[in-house]
């Protein structure tokens, strides 16, 4: 009996996915990789003290939670901040450590990356999001970076209110709280928006090496027969012209790029060309978020994929957004490689 035929590649540019409130809702859960994340399964660097001490805070604020039995089911006195916020660089473990906290919660909660609320907001109204999220024992934020003014006034005033309910947040970034948004912005009067934000969490450094990178001097893998590996993948597959994927972007929102990559294995990049635009690298990062959390394999030509954000880029304000999307890249061109 002769094997089956390899399916073929379909585009990436084809796909115009709906998103609405209520499918939003749902996909407020971590992503699949840490789906059963503990903090039995996190296994800290003995070189970096700071991820012992991370591990140990989060089983604090994990039991320092008051009232008809609290968050986790104990009754103890609460913490002195209603928030933790683990800050660190790329692949050190914050979102493991964040989705563990979730895993350990009792009731209804939530996790989500910050545009995935920003845009629950744009999608349902801000008085809706509230009233949805209120009351909710935990509220889960990853990668909270601020690129943009109204968003920093729009989840300050969303977390007063939530925490005012009794609701208790957790938040990684790779930016001290209080720090969000120097460098960016310098209008005065979101400044002390920060500043309150910045007061509702017990901020946690987490020092280490980038696990995705620790073992290796690896960079983003480059395919000489990009059609030929994409055939060799078992699921669903697409392949597109770089240059067109960044245009397709451009006409999606970024919060629908989760449906761009539901129920594939691999996608296939032709071209790969380095970023000229920093809209379209934000639009990019965004993406490769969604790939990463899906645990889509990439399989590109050209350009390697750590190379594609310039220098100049890599100097200015997104310089970290850029970072983290590069090492998600150098994990997800590498899947499946000895």
């Amino acid at each position: 009996m002769s094997a089956p035929a390899p399916t073929t590649p379909s585009r990436l540019v084809d796909r115009n996915p709906g998103l609405s409130g209520d499918e939003m809702v749902q996909q407020l859960v971590p992503p699949r990789q840490f789906a059963t994340a503990s903090l039995d399964s996190y296994r800290p660097d003995r070189d970096y003290p700071s991820q012992g001490a991370a591990v140990a805070a989060i089983r604090t604020f994990a039991t320092g939670f008051a009232g008809g039995g609290g968050l986790f089911g104990r009754r103890k006195q609460q913490v002195a901040k209603p928030g933790i916020y683990l800050d660190g660089g790329f692949g050190v473990g914050k979102t493991h450590l964040l989705a563990a906290l979730w895993n350990m919660a009792r009731g209804r909660k939530y996790f989500g990356t910050f545009i995935e609320y920003t845009a629950l907001v744009g999608a349902l109204g801000y008085a809706e999001t509230v009233a949805l999220l209120r009351g909710a024992s935990l509220v889960c934020i990853d990668e909270f970076e601020l690129d943009d003014p109204g968003d920093t006034r729009l989840m300050a005033r969303l977390l007063g209110e939530l925490v005012a309910s009794g609701t208790r947040i957790a938040a990684t970034s790779n930016t001290p709280p209080n720090a969000l948004g120097e460098g960016r912005f310098a209008a005065q009067d979101f400044l002390r928006e920060i500043d309150s934000l910045a007061a509702k969490f017990e901020t946690l450094r987490i020092d280490g090496l980038d696990y995705r990178r620790r073992d290796t001097d690896a960079h983003a893998r480059v395919s000489s027969d990009v059609p030929g590996e994409l055939a060799e993948v078992d699921g669903a597959t697409t392949l597109d012209n770089f240059t067109d994927v960044l245009a397709h972007l451009a006409q999606v929102h970024p919060s629908r790029y989760v449906g761009l990559v539901d129920s594939l294995a691999a996608v296939g990049l032709s071209g790969v060309s380095v970023l000229t635009s920093q809209t379209d690298a934000l639009r990019f990062v965004a993406f490769v978020d969604r790939l990463y959390d899906a645990q889509v394999r990439v399989i590109a030509d050209g350009v390697p994929l750590d190379a594609i954000f310039p220098e100049d880029m890599l100097s200015g304000g997104y310089r970290k957004k850029y970072l983290r999307a590069t090492s998600r890249l150098v994990a997800l061109t590498n899947m499946g490689q000895p």
